[in-house]
């Protein structure tokens, strides 16, 4: 059989390779089954791969690589059913983290962390567009992943929805150079005109921690994994981007 099955490598080495993984890995019980090989002929098709590799060891990288791309779209297909499934979270926060035009026709949604320095490099290119579409709705989803003080000023912003200055201390706290942390948060509340008695009173709501906690939920469900990540349609755009490839993207939402 050695030889009969050196005949067969010589001529599809890989049909060989795809072959033994089929039975042995794509079919645990197909290789539970000890009638379907001999001891002899499992080590002797052992012996063969193992030649068989050492002599071609780009196939490593090739496994790897179609590794890589199977997992990407196993990755893309499952944040696509996340979408779906979590259509309603996405688009209709009950927090009230909206800013833009709350009917506008195309929904942005964009999970964030106020201490993230891409996020903040994104603020320009985000008030120009709202500024030049008055159609567009924005979902902002408080995702404080970067410490304690990124975990305080999105407690505050959640908290400033009920003086009704979510937009404007979300956008000032965006903005704000350099780390958040209570002092500053307190201190760009009181610029901005918030009953910062009354905000850190609402800071400790347990509310604010449900709406965290689902966000979180929701995030680890989509696959992301970082600030700042986009939903806009049916697209998830990990990472910040520049205004114009934004433009594409709410454009081919609205098509």
């Amino acid at each position: 059989m050695k030889s009969k099955v050196k005949l067969q490598i010589k001529q599809s080495t890989k049909f060989l390779l795809l072959f033994v993984a089929a039975n042995f890995l794509a079919a645990p019980s197909c290789a539970q089954d000890k009638s379907a090989f001999s001891n002899n002929q499992r080590e002797e098709l052992k012996v063969l791969v193992r030649e068989y590799i050492l002599e071609n060891p780009e196939i490593i990288s090739e496994a790897i690589m179609a590794l890589q791309v199977r997992e990407e779209r196993a990755k893309s297909e499952k944040q696509a059913q996340a979408l779906t499934v979590h259509k309603t979270a996405l688009l209709n926060p009950t927090e009230g983290t909206i800013i833009g035009n709350p009917d506008g026709d195309i929904t942005v949604v964009e999970f964030f962390d106020y201490n993230c320095g891409y996020c903040k490099s994104m603020v320009p290119a985000i008030q120009e567009i709202l500024e030049e579409d008055k159609n567009l709705r924005m979902v902002m989803k408080e995702f404080p992943i970067l410490g304690q003080g990124s975990l305080i000023a999105a407690r505050a912003a959640l908290a400033s929805h009920e003086q009704g200055k979510y937009e404007e201390l979300h956008m000032a706290l965006l903005s704000h150079k350099g780390p958040l942390n209570q002092q500053s948060v307190i201190k760009i509340a009181n610029s901005i005109g918030i009953d910062v008695s009354k905000l850190v009173e609402d800071m400790k709501n347990p509310k604010i921690n449900d709406v965290l906690a689902k966000n979180m939920a929701l995030a680890q469900d989509l696959g992301i994994e970082g600030t700042p990540a986009l939903v806009i349609g049916d697209t998830l755009v990990p990472g910040a981007i520049g205004k114009n490839r934004l433009l594409e993207l709410i454009a081919d939402a609205r098509k």
